[in-house]
């Protein structure tokens, strides 16, 4: 695949999500944010893992893949920032519009500035294998993301088993201490009395 339309397909993704967060509210708005996160996350790392580094050495592309890497570090700050939040509060919902002005300037630099320049400075067959490279890398991630998130949901209902089972367990624990400390103490004012009776 050309990495180009890669990497566009991503963008235009993004951009609907972001439109679904505006007319979202509640809960639903704090599980599109995390549909927005995860796929820029995504996006991001594919780009800096394999499209920018080739974007680094042309003269006509340098400076402006570094002014990427800075603009994705404002974007990651933000992102991190953001999901620290249980609901969307208003300070959130400020730093929401920072993220998609971000985001649709990071964008727009790209497609228009960074994409042609990155056009004439590479071959035909480097902009399809970094295309390849990059889907190949997508898919792995997403893998890894997804097995990640069963294992979590995983441990959840394993942990919440073991608790559950171990709950009995604790309630006849505590009930053998406490007859334990009841025959211990009944045991005591035994021997009290017998040792009354000895003194007589």
């Amino acid at each position: 695949m050309d990495a180009f339309n890669l990497l566009k397909a991503d963008h235009r993704k993004v951009e609907e999500l972001f439109s679904q967060l505006e007319s979202a509210s509640g809960q639903a708005k704090m599980r599109v944010f995390e549909q927005i996160k995860m796929e820029l996350e995504l996006h991001t790392h594919i780009e800096e893992k394999i499209f920018y580094p080739a974007l680094e050495k042309p003269k006509q592309t340098h400076e402006l893949t570094l002014e990427a890497y800075e603009e994705h570090d404002v974007v990651k700050k933000l992102l991190q920032q953001m999901s620290k939040a249980k609901s969307a509060t208003e300070e959130w919902e400020a730093q929401a519009t920072v993220l998609q002005e971000n985001v649709e300037h990071h964008v727009e630099e790209e497609e228009n500035e960074l994409f042609p320049k990155a056009e004439a400075a590479l071959s035909e067959e480097q902009i399809e294998a970094l295309g390849e490279q990059m889907e190949a890398e997508k898919e792995r991630k997403q893998r890894g993301a997804s097995k990640s998130s069963s294992k979590k949901s995983a441990n959840k209902s394993a942990s919440k088993s073991k608790s559950a089972s171990t709950a009995p367990k604790r309630a006849r624990a505590s009930k053998k201490s406490a007859s334990k400390s009841s025959s211990k103490s009944s045991g005591s004012k035994r021997s009290k009395k017998s040792a009354k009776k000895s003194r007589r």
